[in-house]
C-alpha cells in the first residue's frame, strides 16, 4: 500500500481526490484545518491531521511517497499579489521543502490552466502554449505560474509532476467554489451570459488524472486536466435542460463588460475588495479552450460529459440543502 500526503483535501478537487485515492487502496494523510470540514466517509485508510500549510508536517511524511499539493488561494478579489504569493508560492516552497527533506519519490502539484496559453476552436491551447493575456495579469494566476517554475527548476531533488485542471464541476462542492457558476442560472428567469467561453470538466475525472499522474506522469511534466470545450451560452444551456427551466437568455456586451472592468480598478485602488477587475472581465470575453490529448494518452484519463459534471453537482446541491 503506498502512503500519500494530501493538502487542500476538503474542497471540491482535494475531496473528490481522496474519495479516488481510497477507493484505489492508498493510505492518506491529510492535511485540513479542521477535522469536521472533511465530507467523505471515515475510513481506516485516512487521518486527517489540523494545521495550515506552513505548519511543520516532517513527522508525517517520514514514511509518505507522494506528496499532492492542491491547497490554494483561488478567490479572485484580492488586492495584492503579495496576498496569493503567500498561499500559492511560499506555502509551496515550505512543502516541497519538507518533502524532500523526507525523502518523498514525487510531489505533484495541482496548478490551473490559466497558467497555460489559452486557444480557440480551431486552435486549442495546450501543456507547451506560453500564458495570455488576461491571465498574465492575474494575481491569481501569475502566483501559480511562479510556483511551477520553482518546482520544475528543482525537480532533480524529487520527482516534480504538474496537472493543471480546467473548471471543474460536481459533487463535494461545499463553499460551493466553480458551482457557483450554477447559481447564475438556476432558477432565474433571465440570464445575461458573457459572449466568450471555457473548458469544463468533470472533477471526478480531474481527481482520476491526478491519480494516474501518480503512477504514471513523468517528472518535469505538466499534464491538463480538461474535457469540453463550450461558449458560456452552450453551458448555460445545458444547466437549463437539466434543470428543466427554460429562461430568457441575454448576451451581456463587451463594452459593459470592460466598464465594470475599470470600475472595479478604481475599487481596488481605493483597497476596496471585489471580484471586478479588467483581467477578469476580460477573461468572460474570451474563448478560454484547452485540449486533452496528452492527459488521455499518458494517463489515460477517459473524461465524462460536462452533463454529468452537472447533474452531479446539482444533485450534490440539492442533497446538501444548498439550492
Amino acid at each position: 500500500m503506498k502512503n500519500i500526503f494530501v493538502t487542500g483535501a476538503t474542497g471540491l478537487l482535494g475531496t473528490n481526490t481522496v474519495i479516488k485515492l481510497l477507493q484505489y487502496d492508498y493510505s492518506v494523510i491529510a492535511l485540513v484545518r479542521k477535522k469536521s470540514s472533511w465530507m467523505g466517509e471515515e475510513s481506516k485508510n485516512l487521518r486527517l491531521i489540523e494545521g495550515d500549510l506552513f505548519s511543520d508536517i516532517s513527522q508525517y511524511l517520514q514514511e509518505v511517497d507522494t506528496v499532492i499539493h492542491i491547497a490554494a488561494e483561488t478567490r479572485q478579489d484580492l488586492l495584492s499579489y503579495e496576498e496569493y504569493k503567500k498561499t500559492n508560492y511560499d506555502a509551496v516552497l515550505h512543502l516541497f521543502a519538507q518533502a524532500v527533506a523526507a525523502g518523498a519519490q514525487k510531489f505533484l502539484f495541482v496548478s490551473t490552466a490559466n497558467t497555460l496559453g489559452y486557444g480557440n476552436a480551431p486552435v486549442l491551447g495546450c501543456e507547451n502554449t506560453p500564458q495570455l493575456y488576461p491571465f498574465t495579469h492575474s494575481y491569481y494566476a501569475q502566483s501559480k505560474l511562479a510556483a511551477e517554475d520553482y518546482l520544475l527548476k528543482n525537480r532533480k531533488a524529487t520527482d516534480v509532476i504538474i496537472v493543471n485542471p480546467t473548471f471543474m464541476l460536481g459533487a463535494y462542492d461545499s463553499k460551493p467554489s466553480s458551482g457557483k457558476i450554477i447559481f447564475w442560472v438556476w432558477k432565474k428567469g433571465v440570464v445575461f451570459y458573457p459572449k466568450g467561453g471555457k473548458n469544463f470538466v468533470h472533477v471526478e475525472d480531474a481527481a482520476h488524472g491526478v491519480l494516474n499522474a501518480v503512477k504514471r506522469g513523468r517528472n518535469g511534466e505538466k499534464y491538463l486536466l480538461a474535457n469540453e470545450n463550450l461558449s458560456y451560452r452552450e453551458f448555460f444551456r445545458k444547466i437549463n435542460k437539466i434543470t428543466v427551466q427554460n429562461p430568457i437568455m441575454i448576451a451581456i456586451p463587451n463594452r459593459l463588460l470592460n466598464f465594470l472592468g475599470l470600475i472595479g480598478d478604481g475599487l481596488r485602488k481605493l483597497k476596496i475588495k471585489t471580484n471586478l477587475s479588467t483581467s477578469n472581465m476580460k477573461a468572460l470575453q474570451i474563448c478560454n479552450y484547452y485540449n486533452n490529448l496528452k492527459s488521455k494518452e499518458e494517463l489515460g484519463v477517459q473524461y465524462q460529459p460536462v452533463d454529468q459534471a452537472i447533474e452531479d453537482a446539482v444533485q450534490y446541491f440539492i442533497k446538501s440543502g444548498k439550492c
